[in-house]
């Protein structure tokens, strides 16, 4: 099955410093799939969209392995919380609030997201 291409002019937003910084088109985030950013100040942001339209924002390092790696993680749930677990050593991180899930003691930084014209 093919999807047909989104037509839509709305971006991706994150809210950095108090202002939004446009990151994408929304067009480009797949559900299911995660995408790599590079943000003004270096740092790497994974941004996901789940196949209900809901974004999320989370830093791309995977904090077990010290690579950037997060956006190419796979997606999933757990207790009805959607969750990336790392490609490398599969450690789940809520995407809402960035908790890992297999280590209470780690969690990764989360961004707000939006969807604008």
């Amino acid at each position: 099955m093919t999807l047909a291409p989104e037509t839509t002019d709305l971006k991706v937003q994150l809210q950095l410093d108090g202002d939004w910084f446009t990151v994408c088109d929304l067009s480009r985030l797949l559900p299911g799939r995660g995408v790599a950013a590079l943000l003004p100040d270096g740092r790497q942001v994974a941004l996901f969209r789940d196949r209900a339209g809901e974004l999320y924002a989370v830093d791309n390092r995977d904090p077990f392995a010290g690579a950037a790696v997060l956006s190419r993680g796979l997606t999933g749930t757990h207790q009805g919380r959607p969750f990336v677990a790392s490609p490398l050593l599969k450690q789940r991180f809520d995407l809402v609030s960035g908790q890992c899930l297999d280590d209470e003691t780690v969690r990764i930084a989360t961004y707000e997201v939006r969807a604008a014209a």
